[in-house]
Parts: structure tokens; sequence; C-alpha cells
């Protein structure tokens, strides 16, 4: 008698949060021959077949987010029962590239695993991590740069993954890590402006090494695209209000809260606003610490970062669009 095979995905796209990992996500699900989890960020691989423990999930909304985990592995095992025959199996967690445990249970798993990185500004990835919690409600410090300095007393308390700004952006000890686990070749690496600056071209280049055909996935609209709220008496009620009502909702189905809190982020977001750019002076505040990491990138990698290490950011997912869109337009 003949055991079958466990459905396991054939990829992840590994991270990093806030880098262009669900337009990723969606992108890759229009392709005929690849076949995306309908759960993304399904988390199995962060673990261990465990539930989350909730000493690692104590900030605001953490508990009530652990519930959405798919941890059971007949649950996730299940997220790719509907593959169609012959198409290529895969998921998006952000946070595995992150994980290190995820790094030894994903190879364990399944050997032949290929791992999608997508990297983006560390900086520029930060802010708009603090924005998009800000924009939720969440987080309830109102200056980034103050939120920042909180990120070791807050993975001290046990605040989850998505509150370390500074720590999710160091991709060369995350990567230097992963190739313990997975060959290089079965590694690909992207960076966030190719994804938005070149979509046609970086598709292809996922499509290639994912072994199906190129020219056939799109882009679609982005939906994890946060507005930027300004901080106002309103916000810091409503927000108030969100954080309240996030912790008594990780008391029920985690279905219940999303329903019940929709029309109150929508009066958050109503607030919606400009993102300034970052004070070069906040910048390089942040920046300095994560430099030696990217330079561990550059020797990993073979490439340049050289335009993350400067005082200007390259800017949120709108505004690069609206960049793109303008240079199109100029060489018509």
């Amino acid at each position: 008698m003949t055991v079958p095979t466990p459905r396991l995905p054939h990829f992840v796209i590994a991270g990093a949060p806030k880098a262009g990992t669900t337009a990723l996500h969606a992108a890759l699900a229009t392709h005929p021959e690849l076949y995306l989890s309908p759960v993304k960020e399904p988390k199995y691989y962060l673990t261990g077949g465990r539930p989350p423990p909730r000493s690692r999930h104590r900030g605001p909304g953490d508990a009530h987010s652990a519930r959405e985990w798919v941890w059971r592995r007949e649950d996730y095992l299940a997220l790719f029962d509907a593959a169609p025959p012959g198409t290529v199996w895969g998921e998006s967690t952000p946070f595995y590239l992150y994980d290190r445990e995820a790094h030894a249970r994903l190879a364990a798993d399944a050997p032949d695993l290929k791992v999608i990185a997508v990297v983006r500004d560390p900086v520029d990835r930060a802010y708009s991590n603090w924005a998009h919690l800000r924009a939720d409600g969440l987080e309830p410090v109102a200056d980034f740069a103050s939120a920042v300095r909180l990120e070791e007393q807050r993975i001290d308390d046990g605040w989850a993954p998505f509150w370390h700004y500074r720590g999710l952006g160091r991709y060369g000890g995350q990567l230097r890590d992963l190739y313990q686990h997975v060959r290089r070749e079965n590694v690909l690496l992207l960076r966030y402006r190719q994804l938005v600056d070149q979509p046609r071209d970086t598709l292809d280049r996922v499509s290639e090494f994912l072994g199906v055909a190129t020219g056939v996935a799109h882009t679609v609209a982005p939906e994890n695209v946060k507005p930027f709220v300004a901080d106002t008496p309103r916000h810091r009620l409503l927000s108030r209000v969100a954080r309240v009502g996030a912790a008594v909702g990780a008391h029920f189905s985690p279905q219940v809260w999303r329903q019940v809190s929709r029309p109150l982020i929508a009066a958050m977001h109503a607030g919606r606003t400009r993102r300034p750019p970052l004070p070069v002076e906040v910048r390089r505040e942040i920046l300095e610490p994560l430099l030696p990491d990217i330079e561990l990138l550059e020797q990993l990698t073979g490439e340049s970062f050289a335009d993350w290490k400067g005082d200007t950011g390259r800017g949120d997912f709108r505004s690069r669009q609206a960049e793109t869109a303008g240079d199109s337009g100029a060489t018509r």
C-alpha cells in the first residue's frame, strides 16, 4: 500500500513584510500554471504545529491576529487540496524570512522548496510598517522615531514580529541564515523597486524561477496599501477604541472582530493625508545600526544596495507608482 504524498507547497514568498508580497501573491495567482493558497499568510511554519504562544503576542492586536494562524497540519495541507493537477503550489508568509526556526522547518518538510524573498529599503519598509499599524489604530506612538526606539523593549515584552521595525529589515543576516537550510539556487531575491518599477520583467523572472511560462502573470490593484493617517484628537480616540476592541476580539472568532471593526477602521482612514517624507536626521538615526547588515547583504549577493545608504528613501507604493507612470508618460 502506497502512502499519499502530502500536498506541500513547491514555493513560498517568504518576505519581507511591507515589501510588496501581497501584490506579488495576487499577481502570481493570475497565472494558470500556479496555485496560490486561498489563505494568504497562513504562517504555518512559524508555529511548529502548535498554537502561537500568548507570551510572544502581547502587543496591541497580537492575540487577535494569532487566532488566524493556521497551525494544525491537516488544515495547512488542506489549503492545497484544490490545486489543479500539474500546477505549481505556493503560499505567502512574509515572516518566514525573519524567523530562523521557520527556515529549518521549511527545509525539513520540503527539501526542494523554492523561496522568493522581496526586500525593500529597510528604513522605508519600517516607516511603511509603522504607518500600517497607525492606520489601523494599533500603534499607540504617534512619532515614528520614538516607536523605533521602543523596539528592543517591545521585543522583551513579547510583542509580535510585525512590531520589529528595524529587525525585519536586517535582510543580510536573514539571508545568510536561510542559506544554511536552503540551497542558494532555490532562493530568488527581488527588490521592491523592481516589483513596482518593472512589474512585467519581474513577474517573468519569477515565472522562470518557478518553471512556468513567462508573459502570463499580470499585476492587479494593490490591496494592502494603508493610508497615512494624521495624528489628531479624533484618531487618538478611535485608536484607543480599536486597541480595546482588538483585545476583546481575541476571545471570539477572528471574523467577528474583522467584521465589527470595519466601520471603525473606515472612520480612522477618513483622516488620511499624504505621507510626509522622513526628515533626514530621522532616516539617519534609523539607518545607522542597519549599515553593517546592508554590507553583509551586498557580500552575500554581489549586488550594490548603495541607494539604501543615502539620506533619501524611495517613498511609498503610491508615490513610486505615480513616479513610474510619469516616467512612462514622458517616454511615449
